[in-house]
């Protein structure tokens, strides 16, 4: 099975006492199900999973009183179970579509006969009202596709390498030149891959191509499906967004336009759908800053903006279509900087980082900007071998050094630090903030 990170806050949670239920959250597909699975074998003689998708009947489970009783008799009589005191981890599944589940985890965690584990799928969690959360009894943990450390572990690397890697990091030390090459071609790899499990699954049980792109597309079918589902009258709109992601992109300021979609397109129109698609946890925003001051979101512009994709192996399937092998042999440039700068944000967010970049009259422009202490910290992306050509980067150090905490610029090269300037390999972009 695939290693994934929130096995390890499962762990903390398990040896912390369990005074609260885990409520994991997170786009479709990205493995919440098979994690918590997968920690259920280690841990519990009894599994009992509740999908409130699938099995939607069993939220008349919670239409009585909201007492372990009342609820596990309830789930008991619908053939659902064994439920043995002390032994039995009870996972629901799907938690948005019984909003009555999440009201009645505070008395269920109080009296402490079983564990609990929720999750839920952001596409459509707010959709349905629930009548009182449960404060103080959730502790939420966010699941994101495979970051590149999690691809690293299913290609096989050691963690010796991995350790290796973030040590030159850390000493801001040149990789050894064999790991870095062996480091570069699994990052072209994950370009291409991504992280969604059932991606990384099949390819490395069979590097087939063919078969990386049909699951990719699967689940962009997935996603479409589901708006459809979910966003109600907004669909349309809302899968507009989503389908000019990848073209945006691949422009060379990669700024989302509105009017590039339809003739007088209007925030006020798009605004809802757009934010849609960040409630489920399938698009990133990077909102414009023209300033180096904190909070950066007291001078954010919200008419101008980025949208990143959830993940970079679905952005490659839509956007470069069956020159997959090009990218990962470093054979192309075409839209490769809509995929690295797509791998930087969702390795930024990954860490809880909020996503800004600089652009000030189309003058001084800056991939992203990002709090760091109490200064900023300046990063540059750069896909081609011109990595050291950055005058707004350059200016900006210029005009603003003493707001500036680190300038970097992340590229296919090995670890270097010139005129106040780190540059990084692409492979480090998680690192920055972990």
């Amino acid at each position: 099975m695939l290693k994934r990170k929130v096995t390890k806050k499962l762990e903390s949670w398990y040896k912390s006492g369990r005074c609260k239920a885990p409520i994991i959250f997170g786009a479709r597909q990205v493995g919440k199900t098979t994690a918590i699975r997968e920690f259920a074998k280690l841990h519990y003689t009894h599994f009992v999973e509740i999908n409130f998708v699938k099995y939607p009947s069993a939220a008349k489970a919670f239409d009585g009183d909201l007492t372990t009783h009342s609820i596990i008799t309830n789930l008991s009589a619908m053939g659902f179970g064994p439920f043995v005191e002390g032994k039995t981890l009870v996972f629901f599944d799907e938690v948005q579509e019984c909003p009555k589940a999440r009201t009645a985890i505070k008395f269920l965690v109080e009296e402490h006969t079983y564990d609990y584990i929720e999750s839920g799928s952001l596409l459509g969690i707010n959709y349905k009202h629930v009548q009182s959360y449960p404060v103080g009894f959730e502790e939420r943990y966010d699941v994101f596709p495979m970051d590149f450390e999690e691809f690293l572990w299913a290609r096989g690397v050691s963690q010796q390498v991995i350790d290796t890697v973030k040590n030159a990091y850390a000493k801001l030390e040149p990789v050894p030149d064999f790991i870095h090459q062996q480091i570069s071609r699994y990052y072209r790899e994950y370009l291409v891959v991504g992280g969604m499990p059932e991606v990384v699954q099949r390819f490395v049980t069979n590097p087939d191509f063919n078969e990386v792109v049909k699951a990719q597309q699967s689940i962009m079918t997935t996603y479409r499906a589901d708006i459809s589902n979910y966003a109600g009258r907004q669909a349309p709109l809302v899968k507009r967004v989503f389908d000019a992601i990848p073209s945006s992109l691949g422009k060379q300021d990669k700024r989302f336009v509105l009017s590039d979609m339809e003739k007088g397109a209007s925030l006020r129109k798009y605004e809802d759908p757009t934010q849609w698609l960040i409630d489920a946890g399938i698009a990133y925003y990077s909102f414009n800053t023209g300033a180096f001051e904190l909070p950066l979101e007291a001078t954010e512009k919200r008419n101008l903006y980025k949208l990143y994709m959830v993940d970079t192996g679905l952005l490659c399937s839509a956007i470069l279509k069956k020159m997959q092998f090009e990218v990962m042999n470093g054979n192309i440039d075409i839209n490769e900087g809509a995929l690295t700068e797509n791998f930087v944000a969702c390795s930024l967010v990954a860490n809880n980082v909020p996503l800004h970049y600089f652009d000030k009259k189309s003058k001084l422009e800056l991939d992203f900007i990002v709090p760091d202490s109490d200064g900023i910290t300046i990063i540059e992306v750069k896909s081609g071998a011109d990595y050291k050509r950055h005058a707004s980067l350059s200016n900006a150090i210029s005009n603003n050094s003493m707001r500036i905490n680190r300038a970097i610029v992340l590229s296919a090269n090995n670890v270097e630090v010139c005129d106040r300037i780190i540059y990084l390999p692409l492979y480090m972009a998680q690192l920055l903030f972990e």
